[in-house]
């Protein structure tokens, strides 16, 4: 197909495809005349992959680009592009490391990770945005709210081995790291959502008759 239909195809701009091509975020067509190229399926999963990834998961370009970039990775054995891949989504803070209360919340981390039997790395992007979250709990004086971490911890287990079993469908290299790239990034924005749902169940149920 043409760019013009690729634009129509998936509601993308013309001006906006080829500012997606110029930033390695969308393979270029394949050229069939000095002025024209032509697109294929792929270009189209690629840009609405690329569109997900930023208006559903918020993810900034350069992190967009650093996604496809492990998604493309064919070098890596698949559990490493995947916690590639994944790492780049979990979300950088800018606390410094001496900042109070940072020490005593990554050792909740690594007790937490230890205890659980969990493999995986404490001190990486996802273990340090927890510790993040911890001290700033404590910080506002709310850090009793940290009691429910192992219920969360748990629905996080389970969460997980749903998004595993998804990507267990999925027998290509290439479509094992984006369906996990995908149901990480919009399964994030599904939980959130739930978890709202479930917040105005509760709250309604344990208040709403309230005076």
């Amino acid at each position: 197909m043409r760019i013009g239909e690729l634009s129509r195809t998936t509601g993308v701009s013309v001006p906006t495809i080829k500012f997606y091509v110029r930033e390695g975020l969308l393979p270029a067509g394949e050229l069939t005349s000095p002025n024209q190229a032509s697109y294929g399926e792929a270009h189209v999963q690629r840009l609405r992959l690329v569109r997900a990834l930023l208006d559903i998961g918020g993810l900034p370009l350069a992190a967009i680009r650093d996604v496809l970039t492990a998604v493309d990775d064919r070098d890596l054995p698949v559990h490493e592009v995947l916690g590639s891949a994944v790492n780049r989504m979990v979300p950088r803070y800018d606390r410094e490391p001496g900042d109070t209360g940072m020490a005593e919340a990554r050792k909740r981390v690594e007790d937490l990770v230890a205890a659980r039997g969990w493999r995986a790395h404490p001190g990486g992007g996802a273990g340090e945005a927890l510790a993040v979250a911890l001290a700033a709990l404590d910080e506002l004086g709310h850090g009793d709210f940290a009691e429910v971490l192992d219920a969360y911890a748990d629905a996080a287990e389970r969460v997980a081995r749903a998004d595993l079993e998804y990507v267990a469908h999925h027998v290509a290299r290439e479509s094992v790291v984006e369906s996990a790239v995908v149901g990480t990034v919009l399964g994030d924005a599904m939980l959130t959502a739930l978890r709202r749902l479930a917040q105005a169940d509760a709250s309604d149920r344990t208040y709403g008759d309230a005076l």
